[in-house]
């Protein structure tokens, strides 16, 4: 005989966990939030910050410089990144060399013009501070990127002026070095270029 509290757990009707795609995204409210889904997880996300901000202009700035001199790709904000139907993200910025833009960008054609559907080489996420922020950049999108092969994934803080550089391998991306503010980063993604962290959390 089954026991009563049994019998209820077996026949009551649950919700299902709810499992976002690209195209719930959609159907988003327009505005200032920030929509993305990782493994079906939906993560929203308010406007940055200025401090947010002026440390992207600075990347942007650092970059430009050497892309100027070599010009062997681009540096651009927030574009869409569509891994998967379940995983689309907003990065902050996006390094690519021209070859991986010509492969990995959808053309006029295809679904998601104009936005990466496959790994870019470089992906920098600026931290904000609420809780679910600090660990959607540093372990949900670690483990995205890692596992949709981008080479490379920087996460930038600027309460504690460092950047944590990850670095593809066989098993995901893992960390290379958490650079200070006096230090200065180099990456074999970009011959002869170095990142002064001064240069970067400067305002």
């Amino acid at each position: 005989m089954i026991d009563k509290n049994l019998r209820q757990a077996l026949t009551e009707v649950r919700p299902l966990p709810i499992v976002f795609t690209v195209d719930d995204l959609e159907c988003m409210p327009e505005g200032d939030n920030r929509y993305e889904v990782i493994g079906g997880k939906l993560f929203v996300s308010r406007a940055p910050h200025l401090d947010h901000q002026r440390i992207v202009s600075n990347f942007i700035f650092q970059f430009r410089l050497y892309l100027t001199e070599n010009p062997i790709g681009e540096i651009v904000t927030t574009p869409g990144v569509i891994f998967g139907p379940n995983d689309a993200v907003i990065p902050d910025l996006v390094f690519a060399t021209n070859e991986t833009i010509k492969k990995s960008v959808a053309g006029d054609d295809q679904r998601f013009e104009g936005k990466f559907i496959a790994a870019p080489d470089l992906l920098v996420e600026i931290l904000s501070y609420g809780k679910k922020d600090i660990e959607r950049d540093r372990v949900y999108k670690r483990e995205l990127y890692g596992s949709y092969g981008v080479r490379e994934y920087w996460v930038a803080d600027g309460l504690f002026n460092t950047i944590e550089v990850y670095r593809l391998e066989d098993d995901g991306q893992q960390l290379v070095k958490r650079f200070d503010l006096h230090e200065t980063i180099e990456t074999p993604l970009l011959p002869d270029f170095s990142l002064r962290l001064a240069d970067i959390f400067r305002f």
